[in-house]
């Protein structure tokens, strides 16, 4: 929609213009709201001021200002001094409450600092949840319930095929209707998926963890009840697709309708900063649920039940579902003071006057359609705003772009985890600690440091555009360390043959003349490490016969193995329950890079965002968000843990065998991974990288002679802030 020209003309002359905001009923919603309006610039304040205090500060234009816009003797109604006094069209009350119940205390909240504050903390939840604890458990999800990788990559995805279902009708609908209504409904509807996503651990049996001491060490009486549970317990998988079904749902007016929220309360030039502190406690979510996640996984998942095996056995289930229970809980309370704002926050109308706009020019003109304020109101118009942004070439390939980066961050937030645990020899609660720790400084500072740049150097649309590509090209750079690898630890049987020599052809050998008249069950998969850095299947293919009284370094001690050679005395070795520990020399270097390549694609985050907002009509933005997210979703989120999945199902060296039936990976072969890595991360960086810069070079500004408070300048006809006398209200504006 159009804006009222600036006063200050091109030639330094002022023009006299009242601006008078009629509201349809008896009392108006902001009363005796007077603020002034600098000729071409915002009031001054701070990026995380409460957008309602006026500047004091006096404009360069004052001088020739004043005298020509003053009023005339007897406009008592719209007597405006130095200032223009704006009354609401919308005839919404913009106080903070519920119904009828809006008690004063709660008005201290109705600040553009309050919502945030109530948004950060949802999507602080949301972070944590979806990304955080799902990445977190997923090893332990699979271990408890037979799952294939390709299979939690579905539940994975479950997430991003919710929100393309619902992001065409809640940001078009929700974005012309009352956003926190949107968005306290959807957080609600999140914190019920959160309960849902745990009901399956209240569902089965006990989990039996069974050590290899209780079905036998070597010589011992071998036997153990094949249970045909694997495809029952698999079944479950629907369950958690429904409870992610559900985050994504609740999710998706957050980060579309939170998004526009935000920039229509706050000045333009502070509207990143305020998206990126929104995003930041949206990286911060994922990182604190690996944190949180990974000490709920050192509590055995049936609480107060004995047990004689440790979180570094791989048999160990951890407590995935306590963390579920209380993010959901959370997002149930968070969900009621989001429900009470109001539609708009006091005082914002004076941002959306001062806007200036950068949308995209099409050349035939039909952007125009945006100006006029009924646009997008009704069904019928949905087909025609399609239309206008798919005609919009810059905001196609900032979403293509947009798509490409999802990949990898659905792909590697979803396995990263598992990617750490098999390089690094780590247990599942330590690999998901590790992969937390490097997200808190490289995603929430990068993204943060995102925002902060556009708003430190005032980026326009272009130069934000030029930013994004300058981040990618950085991350592109620094993904060439998946060339290397730490090498896989040595593994009787599966990764080399017990005298030492490479298995021929690659084939799993379990069996030798050490352990042959053991009796060995391959359905128990219980490693040790052997006093000669040698992993071994179970105790008892390690020819193990005696289990010492005493632990070392908190673990179980195995005597007597057969398998297992002394260092430096002739005879038998001894060996301790979990994985043998990995020194290796290329940790630092992966992790460093690791890091870079964290940093640098939340860094190009916000911008990205920023310049998705500028590239289109303002009327367009809630809509346009839901669109590319779409776009996202559909080809970066739902394709890329299901892609990631397959990837490292097919870098499996060993997997489990659940009385026939194959069911989820023990092992993988670590330079397989690096490598399908690499490929993916080249891929789709050289496409983020062409989208950007095809972006850049198609985008085409509006002329440099836009004013502030143009919503589209290139119309300066239909508004809803139409100049006029002061009049009473005419009919057609009730």
């Amino acid at each position: 929609m159009a804006m009222p020209l600036n006063s200050t003309g091109e030639n330094g002359f002022c023009f006299t213009q009242t601006l008078n905001f009629s509201h349809p009923s008896s009392r108006p919603s902001e009363p005796g709201q007077t603020f002034n309006i600098p000729s071409g610039q915002e009031p001054h304040g701070t990026p995380l001021s409460n957008g309602t205090a006026s500047s004091g500060m006096p404009s360069p234009s004052d001088s020739c200002a004043e005298p020509l816009c003053s009023t005339t003797p007897g406009e008592e109604e719209t007597q405006f001094g130095q200032g223009i006094k704006y009354i609401s069209t919308e005839g919404e009350e913009l106080v903070c409450g519920w119904g009828r119940f809006t008690p004063g205390c709660l008005q201290l909240f109705n600040t553009s600092k309050g919502i945030l504050f109530f948004l950060c903390m949802a999507s602080f939840l949301q972070g944590m949840t979806v990304n955080g604890f799902i990445n977190t458990v997923i090893t332990s999800i699979e271990r408890r319930f037979d799952l294939r990788s390709y299979q939690s990559g579905l539940i994975a995805s479950s997430y991003d095929i919710a929100a393309c279902i619902c992001l065409t009708f809640v940001s078009y609908f929700g974005g012309n209707g009352h956003k926190p209504r949107w968005l306290g409904w959807g957080v609600l509807v999140m914190g019920l998926g959160s309960l849902l996503f745990s009901l399956p651990h209240f569902l089965t049996g006990h989990y039996e963890a069974h050590s290899a001491a209780e079905v036998g060490i070597c010589g011992g009486n071998q036997s153990l009840p094949c249970v045909q549970s694997g495809s029952s317990l698999s079944s479950y998988r629907f369950v958690f697709m429904l409870g992610q079904f559900l985050h994504g749902m609740g999710a998706t007016p957050l980060y579309t309708l939170g998004v526009t929220y935000l920039d229509e309360n706050v000045k333009t030039n502070y509207s990143p900063v305020y998206i990126a502190v929104f995003y930041t406690a949206a990286i911060l979510g994922p990182a604190a649920g690996y944190l949180v996640g990974g000490m709920f996984l050192n509590i055995y998942t049936e609480i107060g039940r004995e047990i004689d095996i440790t979180p570094e056995n791989t048999l160990w289930v951890g407590a995935w579902w306590i963390g579920f229970l209380g993010a959901g809980a959370a997002s149930l309370l968070i969900s009621i003071p989001i429900l009470g704002y109001p539609q708009r926050l006091p005082g914002s109308q004076r941002y959306i006057v001062m806007r200036v706009s950068e949308a995209h020019q099409l050349k035939d003109g039909s952007h125009k359609k945006a100006s006029d304020p009924d646009f997008g109101k009704t069904v019928k118009d949905l087909p025609r705003s399609v239309l206008l942004l798919l005609k919009n070439s810059t905001f196609i390939f900032l979403c293509l772009a947009g798509a490409t980066e999802a990949t990898l961050i659905a792909g590697m937030s979803t396995f990263g985890p598992k990617f750490l645990e098999s390089q690094f020899s780590l247990s599942a609660s330590e690999a998901a600690t590790f992969f937390g720790y490097l997200v808190v400084p490289a995603g929430g500072g990068g993204t943060f440091l995102g925002g902060f740049l556009v708003n430190k150097f005032k980026l326009r649309c272009s130069g934000i555009i030029k930013l994004c590509l300058l981040c990618t090209v950085s991350s592109l750079l620094a993904i060439f360390i998946f060339f290397i690898h730490c090498p896989n630890m040595p593994m009787a049987g599966v990764t080399q043959m017990y005298e030492g020599s490479p298995l021929p052809g690659g084939h799993l050998n379990l069996t030798a003349a050490c352990n042959a008249a053991c009796g060995c069950l391959q359905e128990i998969y219980s490693p040790v490490c052997g006093s000669d850095d040698i992993m071994y299947y179970s105790p008892c293919y390690a020819g193990c016969k005696k289990v010492s009284d005493n632990l070392r370094n908190g673990k179980k001690v195995y005597q007597e193995c057969s398998c297992v050679e002394k260092s430096l005395l002739p005879g038998p070795g001894d060996a301790e329950a979990g994985k043998c520990s990995s020194s290796c020399a290329k940790r630092p270097l992966l992790l460093f890079f690791m890091f870079v390549v964290i940093l640098f694609t939340f860094l190009s985050s916000i911008p990205a965002l920023t310049a998705t907002l500028r590239c289109v009509p303002d009327r367009q933005r809630s809509f346009a968000l839901g669109i590319q997210w779409i776009v996202v979703r559909t080809l970066g989120g739902i394709p890329g843990p299901i892609a990631f999945g397959s990837m490292i199902d097919k870098s499996c060296l060993l997997w489990q065998d659940q009385c026939g039936e194959q069911g989820s990976c023990y092992v993988y072969q670590n330079s397989a991974m690096s490598q399908y890595t690499l490929i993916a991360g080249l891929v789709y960086k050289v496409l983020g990288t062409t989208f950007f810069i095809v972006a850049c070079l198609l985008y085409k500004p509006p002329p440099a002679e836009s004013a502030p408070g143009s919503l589209d300048t290139s119309d300066n006809g239909n508004s809803d802030l139409q100049e006029h006398k002061p009049s009473l209200p005419a009919e057609e504006d009730i």
